[in-house]
Formats: C-alpha cells, sequence, structure tokens
C-alpha cells in the first residue's frame, strides 16, 4: 500500500468545500480520512479493512490536527489543496492505513473500495465520497 504522503501544513479547503465539524476521538492530522463513530460520535481515523463496518466508510477529510476531544472541521465534499503530489485525472481512494489516501492500483485485496474522489491537478483533489459496499 502506498498512500500519498500529505504534508499536513499544506492541506487547504477550496472555496467550493462543504464542511462538518466535531469531536476529535483521537489524535488527528490535517489531510487524513476520518469516519464518525456512531457511539461516541466523535471522528475517528478511517481503515478500509477494519472489523467495524463504520471504520470502513469516510465522511471526510481532517482540514487541521486535532488531539482527543478537541474540535475537527472536515471537508465532506469539494476541492481541496491536500499538501500531496498527485497525477492529474487520477482517481482517490481510502487506503488501508487508517486515514490514508493512495491511488486506485494500491486498493489490495480485503479491503472496501471507497472512491475519495478525482485529482483536477498535481495538487487539488476533487472530494465526492462514493462507498462502493465492494470488498476485494
Amino acid at each position: 500500500m502506498v498512500d500519498i504522503a500529505i504534508t499536513p501544513a499544506n492541506v487547504i479547503a477550496g472555496a467550493n468545500a462543504q464542511r462538518t465539524s466535531g469531536t476529535a476521538g483521537e489524535t488527528i492530522a490535517a489531510g487524513k480520512l476520518l469516519y464518525q463513530d456512531p457511539a461516541t460520535r466523535k471522528y475517528l481515523l478511517s481503515d478500509t479493512n477494519a472489523a467495524a463496518v463504520d471504520a470502513r466508510r469516510p465522511v471526510g477529510v481532517a482540514l487541521h490536527g486535532a488531539s482527543l476531544n478537541q474540535p475537527i472541521t472536515l471537508l465532506t465534499s469539494g476541492d481541496i489543496t491536500i499538501g500531496a503530489t498527485l497525477v492529474a485525472g487520477t482517481d482517490y481512494y481510502a487506503s488501508d492505513t487508517p486515514g490514508g489516501i493512495c491511488p486506485r492500483a494500491d486498493v489490495g485485496t480485503t479491503e472496501n473500495v471507497v472512491l475519495i474522489g478525482l485529482a483536477k491537478s498535481t495538487s487539488v483533489l476533487s472530494v465526492a465520497i462514493q462507498v462502493s459496499g465492494v470488498t476485494l
């Protein structure tokens, strides 16, 4: 699994970004994929091969870092300068590394396929999360 290398300080929401906010359930860095725990309502790092079904369904990308019980804001759709080098026109997916994002070629066996978005350029990802329900 080769995730994109995100520089958290360079993660910036685009003008068309849709956001939501809540409370961090663990330490989170900007650019990480998050899901909301149904029991605690806190945001945690998503993981496509986690035992918990909810953990395999990210709802957004962290726009800043947060520690346990601190406020966190997520981009749920729209453009984001992700702080990593992308390949324009490439589709990007949730990975089995907690919070990670990878190209389709790196989605492996036993992982749930979750499209995060398409690269509009070498730095901007157009986020439109689609949970397929398919496990490879």
